[in-house]
Parts: structure tokens; sequence; C-alpha cells
């Protein structure tokens, strides 16, 4: 079964930054911003709640220090300090869902260090080792570093699809700095296919085999509410 996730979470103090309510009823997963690149104490709280209210999974979606560039921009941190860092914002959601009386489903880790665990072993075990303690499993990218790093760890692994984003030819995600609409013919295409095939068409053309048991999809393009219904109604039809 095929499981529809979304990051979620993102907004800070005064400044709101996706649709979670209009998204939320139509995913299976929320991956919550833990604060080092959006988030802070009491949207976590709401945002648990609200998942909670609905029986949605929640899974910690830890970043790099970064609010200024929403976690996508490279930083060079030494491994243990990755640990550290992922450690301290996984233990945050950990305990708000503790006191909602949630479990902790899974780690999604956040924008551009995401795709640098993908290409390097070293961070990605570090951020394996991060997860390890909590017992749950860590999504990424199927045939990375990801996986291998998670099997080395002993962390159970749930490979992901980005039906929101292009692939590079190497099989890369594309990740911008800023997400405009989607377009939605593009994405539903992209998901029936891989669905259907387990192939996705990378930025030159090339087709590419894909492994994955959920689906990603992002809170902050200005139709994410559309693409989350969607993708919800494309996993159905293809179940």
């Amino acid at each position: 079964m095929v499981t529809l996730n979304c990051d979620m979470g993102e907004s800070y103090g005064n400044w709101c930054f996706g649709d979670d309510a209009g998204i939320m009823p139509h995913v299976d997963c929320a991956n919550i911003a833990c604060g080092f690149h959006a988030s802070d104490p009491w949207t976590m709280l709401k945002t648990v709640r609200l998942a909670k209210s609905l029986g949605k999974a929640v899974g910690a979606h830890p970043s790099l220090p970064d609010r200024e560039g929403f976690g996508r921009r490279e930083m060079k941190l030494q491994p243990e300090e990755l640990t550290a860092a992922f450690l301290y914002q996984i233990g945050a959601l950990s305990g708000i869902l503790a006191a909602e009386g949630i479990a902790l489903s899974h780690v999604k880790p956040h924008g551009i260090i995401y795709g640098m665990a993908a290409r390097d072993m070293d961070t990605a075990r570090a951020i394996a080792m991060a997860v390890k303690p909590f017992g749950v499993p860590l999504f990424g990218l199927a045939g990375t570093y990801h996986e291998t790093a998670a099997g080395e760890a002993g962390v159970p692994f749930v490979g992901e699809f980005f039906p929101d984003l292009t692939y590079a030819p190497d099989g890369s995600l594309v990740i911008p700095r800023q997400h405009s609409a989607i377009d939605l013919a593009d994405a539903e295409e992209r998901m029936a296919r891989a669905l259907a095939d387990g192939e996705l068409v990378t930025t030159d053309g090339s087709v590419r085999k894909v492994e994955f048991q959920t689906v990603c999809i992002h809170s902050d393009p200005p139709n994410a509410r559309d693409v989350a219904a969607t993708m919800r109604r494309v996993i159905g039809e293809n179940a």
C-alpha cells in the first residue's frame, strides 16, 4: 500500500506558510518541521493536534539550522554536529507527541540536507545515527546513501517518490529555493507512470526506474491543496 505524506507545520510566529488545514485530510502522514528551517513550539503543537484530530501519522521533519534560507542552502556541519542537530529536533517533536499521546511514526529529512545525504555517505550515516535511538523508519531515496546508511545502522527504510518535483538525469532531486504553482497535469502523469511502471522521466528526457513505498508532496506551492487531492485520487485509482 503506497502512502501519501506531506511536509507540514512550516509556519513561524506570525508568518503563515502552507495550507495545512486544506492538505491534512488528503494525506496519510504529516512530516512536521521541528524549528530549524521553519516552525516553532506552538506551530508544532497545533500541527500535531490537527494531525491527531484526523487520525494521521506524524513524523519529524528535521533540517539544517537555516531558517532564513528555509533549509534549502548547503551548509558544512561535522557528522557529529549534524547528528546532534537531528537528535535535538526529533527529540523536541517527540516530547510534544508524548504530551498528546501520539507515537512518532518516522523521520524525513528536509530540503537540501535530504539531497546532500543521498550523495554523501558520511552525511547519510550522521542522519541514520540520529534516527536509530527513536526506533522509527527513515524516509529517503531508494538506491542512494539514504538506504545504505539506514541498513548499516539497522534503521528501517521507506523509499519516497516526489511527483511535485523534477529529477536530474542522475536520479537526484531538483530542489527549488521557492515553489511555484505545480502543473497538476504533469504531476498526475508522473505519479501515474511511477505507480504503473515504476519509472520516472528526468529533465533530459531519459527514463529511470524508481522504487518507493510512500509519495511526498510539499505544502508550500500556491496550489498545494489541489496537488494533495490529485495525488490522493491517482494513488487510489492505481491501488
